[in-house]
């Protein structure tokens, strides 16, 4: 089967296309044919060599962490009805035309929901109903939704909004700032600007400007710029790290001001709980009431070209690969 594999460290180059034996599925597993890989912008980290204490690797690897296809064969002990089932899974090695998944990891795809959709929903749709669960995000919140425009971005703007909390957008550059107000946001602040929080604070208005929920799936100084604007007693989740780093927030000033910390390690979700953000994503996509944004499609042979895509960051919403 054509997979794509690293070897080291390096650039986009490094993602080489091979040729792999046909994985095969053992207890509890099953074999997909994959007909789209999600990626996300972590991955083109690892690939660099950021990140090891969190994302360690064995050389040569496969990337891809999420997949959409149909199931093709099952392992001893596995149901025969999910034979031919369309489904979404969690996997290792997602960069392939073929992958094996946990049956834990599955999560069947609902009818008129096409597999390209599906695919973008399998990390970010997970992620973002879960950081809106986590958060609490409800009708009396102003939420501040750092790098807006991306996968995850606008997932979250579109699930605020749904839950009828006033949403402020950071995003860049014009078409970006059109969209996040297309998908529900109230208000929408460009980072390109130095003012952006002063900006910011007075879109969120109120008495006291501030967020009681500030999404941050950027990192770095625009994080730690995003800081104070949360609002005493609110929630600051500092999840994405596109910048090269994780916002740096100092506890002792959080827990003074009472504000609730979510990192990363939040987001790591066990099965049950990731099986049931991953139906609710691709339910509300199903019925229309979220829509991913999926900037482009590459071949999977192309998978380099669609790492210097996402690290370019000039496309409007994510990157997936088709097989």
């Amino acid at each position: 089967m054509l997979a794509v594999q690293v070897a080291e460290f390096g650039g986009p180059e490094v993602l080489v296309p091979v040729e792999l034996p046909d994985p095969v599925a053992g207890p509890d597993e099953v074999v997909i044919d994959v007909a789209y890989v999600d990626t996300i912008f972590v991955e083109s980290q690892i690939r660099s060599g950021w990140g090891r204490e969190f994302f360690p690797v064995t050389f040569p690897y496969v990337p891809g962490g999420g997949v959409a296809g149909i199931v093709s064969s099952v392992g001893p002990g596995v149901p025969s009805g999910w034979l031919g089932r369309r489904v979404t899974a969690f996997v290792t090695g997602g960069y392939a035309e073929r992958a094996v998944a946990r049956v834990p990891a599955l999560t069947p795809v609902p009818d008129g929901l096409d597999l390209r959709t599906a695919a973008a929903l399998v990390h970010d749709g997970v992620t973002a109903a879960g950081l809106i669960e986590l958060t609490g995000v409800g009708p009396t919140d102003r939420v501040l939704v750092l790098g807006a425009s991306g996968g995850m971005g606008t997932l979250l703007v579109q699930l605020a909004h749904a839950r009828d909390a006033r949403v402020v957008a950071v995003a860049r550059g014009p078409e970006k700032l059109s969209l996040v107000q297309e998908l529900g946001a109230d208000a929408a602040v460009d980072a390109t600007r130095p003012d952006w929080p002063s900006a910011a604070r007075t879109a969120l208005g109120g008495d006291t400007p501030s967020a009681d929920v500030v999404l941050d799936g950027v990192g770095g100084t625009l994080g730690a710029a995003a800081f104070p604007l949360t609002a005493d007693g609110g929630r600051f989740s500092a999840h994405g790290a596109p910048t090269g780093g994780f916002t740096p927030v100092d506890p002792a000033e959080a827990a003074r001001r009472a504000i609730t910390l979510l990192g990363i390690a939040d987001l790591q979700f066990p099965d049950p709980d990731r099986t049931r953000l991953a139906s609710t994503a691709l339910t509300e996509a199903a019925a229309g009431r979220l829509r991913p944004v999926i900037a482009e499609a590459f071949p999977l042979g192309r998978a380099a070209d669609a790492h210097t895509a996402i690290e370019g960051r000039e496309l409007v919403g994510k990157v997936v690969l088709k097989v």
